[in-house]
């Protein structure tokens, strides 16, 4: 029916079908496959391969970072975001973090007086055991010789020091968090043993237009195989060559299309068919659940905990923790202080106030790590992430969101061309090099 309404040949008709099929095809192909290349597998697979070992220290810099080859000697893959999971965190903090905030804003969010507070309550069940155990480790002669009143005193002066005491150690911790908490080191070990994170950070916050640059691969693919049926009647050139480079060049701008799309421009432009990003029209979108995800996942008080008392600055931590819990002792003990100095001697009372504080640090843990109270000041936390990056203007939100994959792009149009390549002989080898000569 179509060859006798359009006067169209079968064998035209039969280009006119499978050639656009064949480029619309291979531009979803191209984009699905290229998702997948940025997110997976998360660890590399590969095959060893003879002589690589050697041969990879002379390769070129640019070759050797590619996540298809190991210093090993494997020959495979990983996917390019969790490769790239130690470049890729320290440009989050840098193009992204860092413009919301200082280490000290966060801190501030993560409100020191609650975190204080819920010390007190942690310590306050524990205090108790903790002085006893300390008094009969350290004097048990003195400690049982005093008589019961004047130790429950004791015990009750240190329970009434005590949030005053805990709200002093968080305050000094806030006055030098900035040399405490290394940010980007942080989210960079966060992440190097999380890599999945790192890919829900870029799954979640782009998933429409992630979907859409799949389904853009058909889109613009396809109308694209019009135009080589065109090319190949209008310039009588071999198809040899029309159809391999032509789906070179359909795979390579089926991708960079299809990323510019997403993050350019990041103002309307009237000239601009899309006329503004789609990443950037979802901004407030984005915004929320790129703050939940930072508030429950990274920025999180374990998260500072730990890196406190367990990251490369956590002798300053503890260096801070002991200058303040150690005159603890001092006020804890009240008037009793001189006559017990006196007692037991000044060394004697030295060790009582380190190992005061020694046990008193070992609260911290349990109090950073508690999940109720993680999941509590998460939410003020993201109130604080979200409020900053709506405030972002256009270019920054970009900057912020595309700075991470923006050095691997390349790979995608290559990968793009090598699949259009693949498609173009494809097609000869199926349907042959013979072209219809006339249209009827």
């Amino acid at each position: 029916m179509l060859v006798s309404y359009f006067h169209i040949a079968p064998s035209i008709l039969l280009e006119l079908i499978t050639i656009p099929l064949f480029t619309g095809i291979i531009g979803y192909i191209t984009n699905w496959t290229g998702i997948l290349m940025l997110f997976k597998p998360l660890t590399f697979h590969g095959v060893r391969v003879p002589g690589l070992a050697t041969l990879f220290p002379f390769l070129p810099t640019r070759i050797q970072v590619l996540p298809l080859l190991r210093y090993d000697g494997q020959m495979g893959w990983q996917g390019i975001v969790p490769s790239r999971a130690d470049k890729m965190a320290s440009i989050a903090v840098d193009k992204g973090l860092s413009k919301l905030g200082s280490v000290s804003d966060f801190y501030r969010e993560l409100e020191p007086d609650a975190l204080a507070e819920h010390l007190t309550s942690i310590a306050e069940e524990q205090i108790h055991d903790i002085v006893e155990e300390i008094a009969i480790r350290e004097h048990p002669q003195l400690w049982y010789n005093l008589p019961a009143g004047l130790r429950d005193m004791v015990h009750e002066r240190v329970r009434q020091q005590l949030p005053e005491v805990l709200h002093h150690l968080t305050t000094e911790l806030g006055s030098n968090i900035e040399q405490l908490l290394d940010v980007k080191q942080m989210v960079i070990r966060y992440f190097r043993t999380r890599p999945q994170l790192l890919n829900t950070v870029f799954q979640v916050l782009g998933a429409k237009e992630l979907r859409f640059m799949q389904n853009f691969g058909f889109y613009f693919g396809a109308p694209m195989g019009v135009v080589l049926v065109g090319i190949l009647h209008l310039t009588h050139w071999s198809a040899l060559a029309v159809l391999p480079i032509g789906g070179v060049v359909i795979g390579w701008v089926v991708n960079w299309i299809g990323l510019n799309m997403i993050f350019s421009p990041a103002y309307p432009k009237w000239w601009c068919p899309w006329r503004q990003g789609l990443l950037v029209k979802r901004q407030l979108e984005i915004t929320e659940g790129y703050a939940e995800l930072v508030a429950t996942q990274i920025m999180t008080v374990a998260n500072v905990g730990d890196e406190l008392l367990n990251g490369p600055r956590s002798d300053r931590t503890m260096q801070v923790l002991e200058e303040t819990l150690r005159p603890a002792t001092d006020r804890a003990l009240g008037p009793a202080r001189g006559p017990v100095k006196f007692v037991i001697g000044d060394r004697d009372y030295e060790i009582l106030q380190d190992s005061f504080a020694d046990r008193a640090k070992s609260l911290a843990p349990a109090a950073f790590a508690d999940p109720a109270f993680n999941a509590q000041q998460s939410a003020q936390v993201s109130r604080y992430i979200a409020k900053q990056m709506a405030a972002l203007p256009p270019p920054s939100f970009v900057d912020m969101l595309r700075a991470a994959i923006k050095q691997d792009e390349w790979l995608l149009f290559v990968h793009g061309g090598v699949l259009g390549l693949i498609a173009g002989y494809a097609h000869l080898l199926i349907f042959g090099t013979a072209l219809a000569t006339h249209w009827l």
